[in-house]
């Protein structure tokens, strides 16, 4: 007997505007294992700021099924078509999933408020978490409402990284 889970394959399907919380939890009431990726965002009103949930990918939700369940899927409300390559169902590798998975969860993403860095051009900073976690470098401009660009040197180049601003801390230069 061969074990159902190995025939299981990830697909992208494309669900409408603002359904994907509720085509999920459809999904996962009919037993379809699904996976929608959130982010945390600070969002702000006229009146109040609100951390949101809001899907990485607008309008689109991964199922991991057998080809048996693709009519399943395709008949949960508010599912608009699998995302197809010459009509057939894109397979999403497993290892994509991972990496997504891994993302989401990277501190970086979640736009949390952060007014209270008031930086100024060339200024020293240091990345606070993810994989360049400790690194030093020079703040060169704010973009957009929650990022910055920072210069880090390193083998002799200047690099320009756009990071979030809640992930980076000011350094106390230290004067001899």
């Amino acid at each position: 007997m061969t074990d159902i889970k190995e025939n299981k394959k990830w697909f992208a399907v494309y669900v409408k505007s603002r359904c994907e919380k509720k085509v999920s939890k459809q999904l996962d009431d009919i037993g379809i294992e699904s996976f929608l990726p959130l982010i945390t965002r600070m969002k702000q009103w006229s009146d109040r700021k609100k951390k949101v949930e809001e899907p990485l990918f607008r309008s689109y939700i991964f199922v991991n099924i057998t080809l048996a369940d693709y009519y399943n899927v395709l008949n949960v409300a508010n599912v608009v078509k699998f995302i197809t390559f010459e009509k057939k169902p894109v397979v999403v590798p497993e290892n994509q999933i991972t990496a997504i998975k891994k993302y989401i969860c990277d501190t970086d993403l979640h736009e949390i408020e952060c007014d209270d860095i008031d930086l100024k051009e060339g200024e020293l900073v240091r990345i606070k978490t993810g994989q360049m976690k400790d690194l030093i470098g020079r703040f060169i401009k704010i973009k957009g409402k929650h990022r910055i660009i920072i210069d880090i040197e390193a083998v002799g180049q200047s690099l320009p990284i756009n990071i979030s601003r809640s992930n980076v801390e000011r350094i106390q230069q230290q004067t001899n």
